[in-house]
């Protein structure tokens, strides 16, 4: 093998090396992202029940998706 086949066989193994590190790297990221929307849609849905009560607690009619009146 040349010296030019092994430069570029090293420049492959490295870039490959990088590649790996940043796939690791991403997935950890998404692992931790996927976690947070988790935990936040729990905390919404609480915070939903939440006011969906206090609204019924007031006889109000509870409408989720509606505008504010300000929109």
């Amino acid at each position: 093998m040349t010296s030019d086949e092994e430069t570029r066989i090293d420049r492959l193994e490295r870039h490959v090396a990088e590649l790996e590190r940043a796939q690791e790297t991403l997935s950890e990221i998404v692992t931790r992202q996927r976690d947070e929307i988790d935990r936040l849609s729990r905390r919404v849905a609480r915070l939903m029940e939440r006011e969906a009560e206090r609204e019924a607690e007031a006889g109000s009619v509870v409408l989720g998706d509606e505008r504010p009146p300000h929109w």
